[in-house]
């Protein structure tokens, strides 16, 4: 058995998520994943569990008119179990379009993502578009 680093993990995540291959996006993640979504949106705050994550993002997708896309911009800073990954994200729908940078936390134990957290450089903009709660 091989053990996976979390920089392997989070290569393996964003390479998935970049080609949607939902099925190895969802495999990187814990059962009992903790996704921190910011703003103040349909999609904001804290989602549970591979239910809750495989909810958001499919919410995501479809709000998105199966637009959203996020891609990696610069190289993963790993600390520990802690690896910061610099995106840019975008998505559109007839009336709206969304493209901005941020950061992803995750943080990832015994090979799987255990928690994340997301941060976005237009919080308002990112709201916006999503649909505020």
């Amino acid at each position: 058995m091989t053990t996976s680093t979390p920089a392997s993990v989070a290569a393996t995540y964003f390479s998935a998520l970049g080609q949607g291959d939902i099925p190895t996006v969802m495999a990187q993640f814990s059962e009992t994943v903790v996704w921190n979504q910011p703003g103040a949106n349909q999609f904001s705050g804290t989602h549970h569990g591979l239910d809750g994550v495989g909810a958001l993002l499919g919410g995501m997708m479809e709000a998105s008119q199966g637009t959203f896309q996020l891609a990696v911009t610069g190289p993963a800073m790993v600390n520990g179990d802690l690896v910061a990954v610099p995106v840019r994200f975008t998505g559109q729908r007839a009336d709206a379009s969304m493209d901005m940078a941020g950061i992803d936390l995750l943080t990832i134990k015994d090979g799987k993502i255990v928690e994340a957290h997301l941060f976005s450089e237009n919080s308002e903009a990112e709201d916006a578009f999503w649909g505020r709660a």
